[in-house]
């Protein structure tokens, strides 16, 4: 059964397949209704991405039967529905491969956009034990087995997609705001990209993530000053002795002017998330005192960053 959720501050309900919505008939001047479809991998949150737009005053339906969507597009453009989002994924059955071809005819009647959500297989792994619930195509084979199918079965509706996001990435709450910042009818227009710098230590390795990497062991290393060892590039007198080089204040300047000229270029290009890494030997002093600063000189120009230090203590 399709879970319906009407938009925040609605009495909710729970339709059948078989029961039809009714939104008014009547269309104003100028009605331009939108339909997002989310769709993608098994715990890759999909129902986490579908209770945000219900928080921002879409028409909200899940689990919605692959077969009703022309129906339910028809619907939605002939009524007074403005916004609507709906999850389709793999618990249809054999009958979820029939979505390209539904898609297909209902962006020729609607402003409509696919988003296809995904994840690392270690994340979508480290997920489904955390929950204990069984993967949706069954419990016969091992849940990795499973994830492998499913990849494959959505490599078609993948390609499909106007929005791709790899979750692997983000928290629910970053993923809430990261929504909201594409969506929300108020947002800033050419700021719909989320940066996230991270510090690393080569001796870990690079970040798999990573879309830049910028390497610091060029700066003098804390490490070697007995009092700094313990410490990390977040306290203040490890982080001052850092900017103390006129080579660090010199490559922060150069580094963010370019992410700054570089980032309308990615979001033109369609780019919604942008990984810098910023790399020194241990990761726990320059490269973290480097990304704290080329993010808040980001935040200054008004980006949305989030900062983490994978190989730092603490």
């Amino acid at each position: 059964m399709p879970t319906v959720r009407p938009s925040k501050g609605a009495k909710r309900k729970t339709r059948s397949a078989a029961t039809k919505p009714r939104p008014k008939k009547v269309r104003r001047e100028g009605h331009r209704p939108e339909l997002v479809v989310i769709t993608g991998m098994s715990g890759s949150g999909k129902a986490s991405v579908l209770k945000v737009f219900e928080d921002l005053g879409y028409y909200a339906v899940d689990n919605m039967p692959v077969e009703l969507i022309p129906r339910f597009a028809e619907l939605v453009r002939s009524s007074e529905i403005e916004r609507t989002a709906l999850v389709v994924d793999v618990r249809e059955g054999t009958r979820f491969d029939r979505l390209p071809v539904f898609l297909h005819s209902i962006k020729r009647q609607l402003r409509t956009t696919v988003i296809f959500l995904e994840a690392s297989d270690e994340a979508l792994l480290r997920r489904f034990s955390e929950t204990r619930r069984p993967h949706p195509l069954g419990t016969s084979a091992p849940v990795k087995s499973s994830i492998m199918a499913e990849r494959r079965r959505l490599r078609p509706i993948a390609t499909l997609a106007d929005i791709s996001i790899d979750t692997s990435k983000f928290n629910v709450h970053e993923l809430r705001r990261y929504i909201e910042q594409r969506f929300h009818r108020d947002k800033s227009k050419g700021k719909d990209i989320l940066v996230s710098c991270v510090s690393f230590g080569f001796r870990q390795g690079v970040p798999e993530e990573a879309d830049l990497v910028f390497d610091v062991r060029f700066l003098p290393n804390p490490h070697f000053i007995p009092k700094f060892r313990p410490l990390t590039g977040r306290d203040p007198q490890v982080a001052k002795y850092i900017r103390s080089f006129p080579q660090t204040q010199e490559f922060i300047t150069r580094i963010s002017d370019l992410l700054l000229y570089l980032l309308p270029h990615y979001i033109k290009e369609g780019k919604s998330y942008l990984t810098i890494a910023f790399g020194c030997t241990g990761g726990q002093h320059r490269s973290v005192m480097i990304a704290e600063d080329v993010a808040k000189l980001l935040k200054k120009g008004g980006w949305p960053v989030k900062v983490l230090h994978r190989d730092s203590p603490g």
